[in-house]
């Protein structure tokens, strides 16, 4: 049932047998397990032979670079990984801290604090099971139009899920890009911030999982984070009382979350098409 090199490990850090594996839930890609060993911790399983060969190691470089900088949330150990599988840290549930908020706030400042000279990241990954191109760039919005929505929205097209005539107007909006959106650094990102990924953890902090990350804008990470939901008052307060936002971020999170929009055209097909649609005849 598990790969040879699994128990092996588990068997080589003085943990023992895996003792049971509990089904997790949550995922809509990997089968996910919590693994009870014998004789050591709890560990978290991510179990897809059906994925490309390096998906697991890539989200294994996300977790670590997320992981290197101080005062960022917490995001999982990474233990082992192997085409096919990824093991992970266990990062128990608890009841939520009542400064949650508040500390996720001034934890996600420090990391996007964290920042790099160029736009990209050491090597393409993935969103969701999308592949996600992150080749080094000095200018972020060509990072962005290129990498995100250019490849994005070919992708459709060539599955026939974006009309051509939608394809020509992200090329519009993508040449419009410029008088949009304010410069900024190349700040780390989480790349995959929905409500889904900000998981409560121990002393009921806010933990972040399954990233997509990468260097790219702070609010673009801001933005995801609130496609599917909305991040409290507390968090934005305690945000910038470290890292001040340009006015007009919201305005613009329709912008970075065509991205994500045009992923989720390409993952789960046509019904995220009127909300692509809308976002490009607000910006044309």
């Amino acid at each position: 049932m598990f790969p040879q090199a699994l128990t092996q490990f588990i068997a080589q850090q003085g943990w023992g047998e895996i003792a049971s594996a509990r089904p997790l839930g949550g995922g809509c890609i990997n089968d996910a397990r919590l693994l009870v060993t014998s004789s050591g911790p709890q560990l978290f399983l991510k179990q897809n032979r059906a994925v490309p060969a390096d998906m697991f190691a890539r989200e294994a470089d996300g977790l670590r670079e997320l992981g290197s900088v101080s005062d960022a949330p917490r995001v999982p150990q990474v233990y082992l990984h192997a085409p096919g599988f990824l093991l992970l840290e266990y990062l128990t549930s608890e009841p939520r801290n009542p400064r949650c908020w508040e500390i996720f706030g001034q934890q996600m400042a420090a990391l996007h604090l964290h920042t790099h000279p160029q736009f990209g990241f050491d090597a393409d990954n993935y969103i969701g099971s999308t592949p996600q191109p992150n080749p080094r760039h000095a200018d972020g919005v060509a990072f962005f139009a290129e990498q995100r929505l250019h490849f994005q929205a070919k992708l459709a097209h060539r599955s026939r899920l974006l009309p051509s005539s939608d394809l020509q107007r992200v090329e519009k909006l993508c040449q419009r890009l410029p008088e949009l959106i304010p410069p900024q650094p190349a700040s780390l990102l989480h790349g995959d911030l929905w409500s889904g990924n900000i998981h409560l953890g121990p002393g009921g902090l806010a933990c972040l999982i399954d990233p997509a990350a990468y260097y790219g804008w702070a609010e673009a990470d801001l933005a995801m984070a609130n496609l599917f939901g909305s991040l409290p008052s507390e968090f934005y307060a305690a945000y910038e009382s470290l890292r001040p936002l340009t006015p007009g971020h919201r305005e613009r999170f329709d912008l970075y979350n065509l991205y994500h929009l045009l992923n989720h055209l390409n993952l789960f097909g046509p019904g995220y098409l009127p909300q692509v649609q809308g976002i490009l005849s607000r910006y044309l």
